[in-house]
């Protein structure tokens, strides 16, 4: 009701719909209509889910330029503000040490 209060009676918008599919279908794993501290770490903190690696395909995606999934260094350097707001470079620190695969 915070988000959305449907106080003409008339249809959802679509996003209510989809997040009322997303709860029911995959938030609340046991059915019981509200979620519980475990549900709540796995919609938070998935199982299944590899941030470094999630986060090292984005960089590679959004720099580079030639789509051959390999990153040269005027790739990175075109896209350094990304590579510096990355968890996956230590937000930067990471880019002043002496790297052989850069």
């Amino acid at each position: 009701a915070d988000m959305f209060a449907n106080e003409e009676g008339g249809p959802e918008p679509d996003w209510v719909v989809t997040e009322r599919e997303q709860f029911s279908d995959f938030r609340d794993l046991n059915k019981d209509g509200k979620m519980d501290k475990e549900e709540i770490q796995h919609w938070i903190l998935p199982h299944d889910y590899d941030h470094a690696l999630a986060e090292a395909r984005h960089l590679v995606y959004e720099s580079d330029a030639d789509k051959d999934q390999k990153l040269t260094k005027e790739e990175v350097l075109d896209n350094w503000n990304m590579f510096v707001g990355s968890q996956a470079t230590n937000y930067g620190e990471d880019l002043t040490r002496n790297h052989d695969e850069l």
